[in-house]
């Protein structure tokens, strides 16, 4: 049987070395998402998620999360989660839960409390630094103060064909209190079915989820459509008949692999993403639209 990898944004890609050497080891796909995910919630360089995240216009930083395994569908995730330095993990154990299995807010964190998980303040003096001047723009040039939603996601096979899916995020940097984007909703931000694929999203939240357009990448990967096929289908029609109907259409990138290690992203920014499954080797690659939509990918240097 395949294995393979794939993430959201070049940032994961520390992640997806890890995780690729864990697969190639016969380690389960839940544990390789787990720790990708880990491995960019734990860096403050990166400011869209976990450690380092930008906060919300308050100044206090709240984290988005999920977890789905696809040959149970159990689901697990949080939303305005605070203090808490894996929202993944916590994520991940909420899954287990017949009952109360996604928690926001307070109830999420305290839920993570007693459950054991590590407490920690993930602002930075740099996010708040930020923060403390981006306040000062916004109030001087009256500008939009929304910036920054480069969600982590990434959808993991391993060797016994079992697939998972994962997600997490600080949302939008200067959001309301309160705001929660696509990343933990079943369906917009992430699905996966094992005996099909999974995919996952990043992008503007608020238009992401108007089209639920990770279970419709799975959908259609289940009606034959190789995954490329299948993300430029579900990203670019739909993108096309929000622009229609709604009049605009926010950033979209969505990455998708299939049950045999296949991959596939559509994208209407210039996007970046982490790849590898046993026939190639950890690489990142530029996607952007191409004149006729469809995504066209070049790799890139990850030095």
């Amino acid at each position: 049987m395949s294995w393979g990898v794939i993430a959201t944004w070049q940032m994961a890609h520390d992640g997806v070395v890890t995780a690729s050497e864990m697969l190639k080891d016969g380690v389960t796909a839940g544990d390789a998402v787990e720790r990708l995910i880990q491995t960019v919630e734990n860096c403050p360089d990166y400011q869209s998620v976990g450690y380092g995240g930008l906060p919300n216009e308050e100044g206090i930083l709240e984290m988005d999360a999920a977890f789905m395994d696809g040959n149970t569908f159990k689901i697990g995730g949080v939303a305005g989660i605070q203090d808490v330095k894996n929202p993944i993990s916590v994520a991940r154990k909420l899954s287990d839960e017949q009952f109360n299995s996604f928690r926001v807010g307070a109830g999420a964190t305290k839920y993570a409390s007693l459950a054991g998980f590590t407490k920690q303040n993930m602002l930075t003096e740099k996010a708040h630094a930020d923060w403390t001047e981006r306040v000062k723009e916004v109030a001087a040039n009256n500008l939009n103060p929304y910036d920054g939603h480069d969600t982590v996601g990434a959808v993991t096979l391993d060797a016994t064909g079992q697939m998972t899916v994962g997600t997490s995020t600080s949302g939008l940097f200067m959001k309301k209190p309160g705001r929660v984007g696509d990343s933990p909703l079943s369906g917009s931000g992430f699905y996966v079915d094992s005996d099909i694929g999974g995919a996952s999203a990043t992008g503007l939240g608020e238009d992401l989820m108007k089209g639920c357009l990770s279970y419709e990448i799975v959908r259609l990967m289940g009606t034959g459509l190789t995954p490329q096929a299948a993300c430029d289908q579900a990203v670019y029609d739909f993108a096309a008949k929000l622009r229609q109907r709604y009049g605009k259409c926010g950033a979209m990138s969505l990455i998708a692999m299939n049950k045999n290690g296949e991959w596939g992203v559509a994208t209407n920014v210039e996007f970046t993403f982490s790849v590898a499954n046993d026939q190639q080797a950890e690489r990142v690659y530029l996607a952007t639209p191409g004149p006729e939509q469809c995504t066209v990918i070049t790799p890139m240097n990850e030095n």
